[in-house]
């Protein structure tokens, strides 16, 4: 049974009201990168940051998923073989849409961190400077999202599934964030077969052997029909 292993970034969310990194005029357009998404940032000033996150979870909440993320879930559900999903993605929106087993590479929204024991438990909707661990009691919790210049989770278990992959597709993701960005070569020296669906190609889509263009509401959909009828 051929193994599918799918890496989805922020374009997934994007048709669900959920802005990426270079929209304008949304959440990412009012603040660094440098402030709010790195552990010096939250080291500076742990107050904008939380403020930030907590406007994030707040917009996830609200958020329903789009055509693409129920795609994936019935590809999951109808594939004669095991179907990984991978995601860049703190939203939840994939497990919202019934996908299982979802392997959140860079954490997840929903989750809460101390940065003392490293105890992990589910973030109340407002988090707070100072807000205690349930474990040590410890008041250095933020939320569980990987910031730029830590290692995002589950890599071991990422490339032992690519190494299995048959297919390996790529969807909504910009192709410049590593190690995320290396995992389509990863995949080919397994032999698997690559596809890229996005709105625009990305930086890496000359690696992929095929390039799928639209919004993932209508590419994906279609492609997960294809796989099916020839499966």
């Amino acid at each position: 049974m051929e193994k599918i292993v799918i890496l989805t970034g922020a374009g997934i969310s994007a048709e669900s009201g959920l802005g990426t990194f270079r929209d304008e005029g949304g959440l990412w357009a009012q603040h660094r990168i440098e402030d709010v998404a790195t552990p010096d940032g939250f080291a500076r000033n742990p107050a904008v940051v939380q403020k930030f996150y907590n406007a994030r979870r707040v917009q996830a909440a609200q958020a329903q998923p789009n055509p693409a993320h129920t795609a994936l879930t019935h590809l999951q559900r109808n594939w004669p073989g095991e179907v990984i999903i991978v995601t860049q993605n703190v939203d939840g929106l994939h497990e919202a849409a019934g996908s299982e087993n979802v392997i959140h590479m860079h954490g997840t929204l929903a989750g809460a961190l101390c940065t003392t024991c490293d105890h992990r438990w589910v973030a109340p909707p407002e988090m707070s400077v100072g807000e205690p661990c349930p474990a040590c009691g410890g008041p250095t919790a933020r939320p569980d999202v990987v910031w730029f210049g830590e290692m995002p989770y589950f890599m071991d278990l990422i490339y032992d599934h690519l190494a299995n992959a048959a297919i390996f597709a790529s969807i909504g993701t910009s192709g410049q964030v590593y190690p995320a960005a290396a995992f389509v070569h990863e995949a080919t020296m397994s032999g698997a077969r690559t596809v890229e669906l996005n709105l625009d190609p990305s930086s890496g889509a000359s690696s992929f052997d095929q390039v799928i263009l639209g919004p993932a509401s209508e590419t994906v959909p279609r492609w997960v029909q294809k796989l099916l009828r020839e499966s």
